[in-house]
Parts: C-alpha cells; structure tokens; sequence
C-alpha cells in the first residue's frame, strides 16, 4: 500500500529510525483502525521484492517494520531474506490471525478480538500490543499474557480516539500490574507517519 522512512511511533522499538513498509489486505476488519484503506488489497499496486528492498535501503536506518492491513495474509520469506541480506532488521506488527511466514528479528503480536490470533504465533511473540478500547480489554489483554513466552514484552496502548477516556484506566491498571508497560502512539503527537 505505501512505504515511508519515519521513527517507530510505539511498542518497544519506539523511538528509532524506521522503513515502514505497509502492505495491503486485511481481513480482520478492526472498528478503530485508522488505515481502513488498506483492507482491500486489490485497491493497491503490486510492486517487486527487489523495488521494495531498493527504496528501504535508499535511507540510513536499518529496521525495516512490515505492517498493514494485515501482513501475514502475504508470503514473507523472499521479502525478509532480501531485506536481511541488505543489513536489515525485520520487525512486524500483526495480529497473528493468518500463519506466520518471514525471517523475523521481532514479532509484535496485537491481537483483536474481531479475528482472533492461530494458537501457534502466540508463542512467538517478542512484544504483546493490546490496544485498550474499553475497560473489558484488559481481561482480553490478560488472556494473551498468560500465553506468551515469559521473556515477551507487555504494552497496553490506548485506542487513539478513546485516549482520554482508557489512558487514565491503563495508568491504574499498570500501577497494579507492573508486568505490562505503557505504548503511546508517540507519531501521532510529533505528526509524523
């Protein structure tokens, strides 16, 4: 769907120099997504492996974040070796409803309750993202914990349009569960992509 070289808005790479590289298709269908855009695949241009890895490398920083949509949907084992073999690191953020395919240096598991993760990426997961729309999330975000290795990372992220409203929520609920930390859509405040 697009590519963009910006910083790592949230999650634990949050912070760093980044190649975004969204892919299109989605099958999840999330209320709150704010890329709605990118569910229907066929809406975007398919571009080659060696064009894409070009453009990536065309910039200084070497995490390269696949996303989407929803980019397990595609076949990721070409697209991630050629990036490794250009010194990147892979990074992809998923929701873990279709199987895993790719090379990956850090999986970052959002699960959603609309589709929910296979059983068998759970886990893999480096980094847990639940995205707090209400207060019910954080029994769904409780459910994963319980299933992820014990070295993953936690993060409890407010919806960004409910931020006012659950970021408080989130803030008590980690004080007394210190196992999870706080992600913030930090782009979204600085006005980047």
């Amino acid at each position: 769907m697009e590519a963009f070289y910006t910083l790592q808005g949230e999650g634990f790479h949050q912070g760093r120099a980044a190649y975004f590289i969204r892919l299109g298709g989605c099958d999840v269908g999330c209320v709150w997504c704010d890329v709605k855009e990118s569910w229907d695949a066929a809406k975007h241009p398919l571009i080659t492996i060696d064009d894409i890895v070009a453009a990536a490398a065309a910039f200084p920083g070497r995490l390269a974040v696949i996303t989407g949509g929803e980019p397990l949907m595609h076949q990721l084992d070409e697209l991630t070796t050629a990036l490794h073999k250009e010194g990147f690191e892979t990074n992809i953020e998923t929701s873990g409803s279709s199987p895993l395919s790719g090379h990956w240096d850090w999986i970052c598991l959002s699960p959603k309750k609309f589709k929910a993760p296979l059983p068998e990426i759970v886990p893999l997961a480096n980094e847990l993202k639940v995205v707090v729309f209400n207060k019910h999330d954080f029994e769904w975000a409780e459910t994963y914990a319980a299933l992820v290795h014990p070295q993953c990372k936690l993060y409890l992220q407010p919806e960004w349009d409910k931020a006012s409203v659950v970021t408080p929520l989130i803030i008590d609920y980690i004080k007394a569960h210190p196992q999870w930390e706080l992600s913030l859509q930090v782009h979204k405040y600085i006005n980047v992509p």
